[in-house]
């Protein structure tokens, strides 16, 4: 048998010819940083997120200073409630001197270039752990929990933060929390809406984080995620959620999902991001402890793969580090 003409292994001979022809690339513009803050002083270790930490604001503002000279653009803030402020109405998620509303003024007061990001959803605030408000059954009610988000949402477009995310998936929230921006004058917060975030199993460490995981005890939040078997009725979340006025969607968790991404972002074509959530962080950071994984190479190819099947960005604890690898390169 003669050699074929075309041989692809020329093209990877060489590092240069292997760049001229890469697809994809990865950058610090790709990046958003989850992270978490509370309400006492200094830091506290999560232990089931090793490198993970909740932070007071004021380490927070240091952690912040540091993200943006590493070129993070983004911050998302997810807040650890003390148990005393927890109720089952959620009051305290729309309180102007809340923990995150705080946490924002904060942020854009020092650093005003640094995109902020806020998480909108009940669960941190409630004393049940769901991400709404329930009847005497544990129903999760959904028009009166849109209501809550609103407030919410208003509290901290009012506190400065750029974009707000909605990760409850009630129906009709994100034309609701858009009409109310717009008449209280925010009309350039934006919404990333948690748009196809599905009912799965890789959250628990995050939930260990923010204290909502013993409120919620052995309940679950299938009446409200998306059945992990399904890819048609996340297109239709989607849909839905842009003709309401989203600028943004997720889908959450990252990994896993890879169909989903690419489906979103082959038939809507809209900016698409992806959560590399908690569990898949700790699976990564675990494997890397115990010396089974090269913890940089995994990483790096599990970013690459999020923008292969076509995220625009990810939101990934990881954010930091990324970053200084990436100045490293």
């Amino acid at each position: 048998m003669g050699h074929p003409l075309y041989r692809p292994r020329r093209m990877r001979h060489d590092a240069f010819s292997r760049r001229l022809m890469r697809e994809h690339t990865l950058t610090t513009d790709d990046l958003i940083w989850p992270v978490f803050v509370h309400e006492l002083d200094g830091r506290a270790p999560v232990g089931s997120m090793p490198g993970v930490d909740r932070m007071s604001i004021d380490e927070l503002l240091r952690e912040a200073e540091q993200a943006l000279e590493l070129g993070v653009p983004v911050i998302d803030l997810f807040p650890v409630i003390d148990p005393s402020r927890k109720s089952l109405d959620a009051a305290e998620a729309w309180n102007e001197e809340g923990l995150a509303q705080r946490a924002v003024r904060a942020l854009k007061q020092r650093f005003p270039e640094l995109g902020v990001m806020t998480d909108v959803a009940l669960d941190p605030y409630t004393t049940h752990g769901q991400d709404g408000i329930i009847d005497e059954r544990g129903y999760v009610l959904n028009d009166i929990t849109v209501e809550a988000l609103v407030k919410q949402s208003v509290s901290h477009a009012q506190a400065g933060v750029d974009i707000v995310s909605p990760s409850d998936m009630m129906d009709g929230r994100i034309g609701a929390i858009r009409r109310a921006l717009d008449a209280a004058g925010h009309i350039n917060c934006r919404i990333m809406a948690y748009s196809a975030k599905y009912a799965s199993a890789f959250y628990g460490p995050f939930r260990d984080a923010v204290g909502s995981s013993g409120n919620l005890g052995k309940a679950d939040k299938k009446t409200y995620q998306m059945d992990p078997a399904n890819s048609d009725e996340a297109m239709r979340e989607i849909a839905l959620d842009m003709e309401e006025g989203a600028d943004m969607v997720m889908v959450k968790p990252g990994m896993p999902y890879l169909d989903i991404v690419r489906r979103v972002k082959q038939e809507f074509g809209v900016p698409t991001f992806a959560y590399h959530v908690s569990g898949e962080y700790a699976m990564l950071k675990a494997a890397a402890l115990n010396g089974w994984l090269d913890e940089r190479a995994c990483v790096m190819e599990t970013m690459i793969g999020f923008k292969r099947a076509g995220a625009d960005g990810v939101l990934t604890y990881y954010a930091p580090q990324i970053a200084r690898w990436l100045k490293e390169d």
